[in-house]
């Protein structure tokens, strides 16, 4: 039975071994570092433990599941502009460290380099694996744009935000899975309900990223806790808060919201008395384990296996997870 751990073994080994390019050395650079700078390896775990349900050799389709990790990689060189974050896992975003333009294009050769590991599949799995991946990469796309776009909307629903939480985030962990499944032929009816499952748990686990951006610890969070806050980032939270903040509450919120000139820890500090007020987080947490009890139900479509164990407690790990 293949372990968590030893699976991520396999895909930092991948990664290590991989060569996008040297010269020039700022536009490869960046790729080797934003790569190496570790974080959890979701996306390409989730492969090989869904490739896992099926076969036994999972080594096999590390390079495959490792392609899905530098498309996330691209996605966030890319995030980080937009967003204009100081760190990604505890160190300089690569826009910081080198520039803007570096980070665009470095962020570019990234994408084109994902096609390039797909490239030697086989002719029938490779054309059917490229219109599902195709679909997953452009609505990221999309809800990156829904993102944007909510930073100027007046009012976002909590529908709104879970739709685009489910493009930007959500997806990918389906695609993740899917992909295993197919490199495995597994059948569709299973791939499809490993793809909902990931979706599923792809939202709650965003929804803890939200909830982790506030209460989480920095020194183990690896971004900047209370960032969404000073940026008036329209999160599960802020929704929630202003539907029940009444009277004083309202008035101090929308003074938080709409104040230009404040001290940051002033504004994160108040806002998340607020949060705690209105029993933002706890609100939050009932969320996260609807999404996760969906899953689970996705996954309960999927043939048993020993694989199948590791999987259900590898998602449970992720609901109790403080970074």
């Amino acid at each position: 039975m293949n372990s968590a751990t030893s699976l991520v073994r396999l895909v930092e080994q991948e990664i290590k071994k991989q060569r996008f390019g040297s010269n020039p050395k700022s536009l490869y650079d960046p790729i080797h570092y934003i790569m190496r700078l570790g974080g959890k390896r979701l996306r390409p775990l989730l492969a090989l433990l869904a490739y896992s349900l099926y076969r036994d050799n999972p080594k096999s389709i590390v390079k495959y599941a490792t392609a899905v990790e530098l498309f996330h990689n691209f996605t966030l060189l890319h995030d980080d502009i937009m967003d204009k974050a100081p760190l990604r896992r505890g160190k300089p975003t690569v826009h910081k460290k080198w520039n803007v333009n570096t980070a665009i294009l470095s962020g570019d050769v990234m994408l084109v380099k994902v096609y390039d590991q797909f490239l030697d599949l086989s002719g029938q799995t490779l054309k059917e694996l490229l219109p599902v991946f195709n679909q997953c990469a452009a609505e990221v796309c999309e809800g990156q744009q829904w993102d944007m776009e909510f930073e100027t909307k007046a009012k976002v629903t909590e529908a709104q935000y879970i739709q685009m939480i489910k493009l930007k985030t959500a997806v990918l962990l389906g695609f993740s899975l899917e992909l295993g499944a197919l490199l495995a032929n597994a059948d569709l009816r299973e791939r499809k309900a490993l793809k909902e499952f990931g979706i599923n748990i792809g939202i709650g686990f965003q929804l803890k990223d939200d909830l982790l951006d506030v209460y989480g610890d920095q020194s183990k969070f690896g971004k900047q806790v209370g960032g969404d806050i000073l940026a008036n980032k329209k999160t599960y939270l802020l929704i929630k808060a202003k539907e029940k903040a009444k009277g004083r509450d309202k008035q101090e919120l929308e003074h938080w919201i709409t104040v230009r000139k404040f001290n940051k820890s002033q504004k994160i500090k108040a806002v998340t008395a607020l949060y705690d007020r209105l029993a933002i987080a706890q609100l939050t947490e009932i969320k996260i384990a609807e999404y996760f009890k969906h899953g689970f139900k996705n996954l309960e479509q999927v043939t048993a296996s020993p694989q199948k164990e590791l999987l259900i407690q590898f998602t449970q790990n992720l609901i109790s997870r403080q970074t």
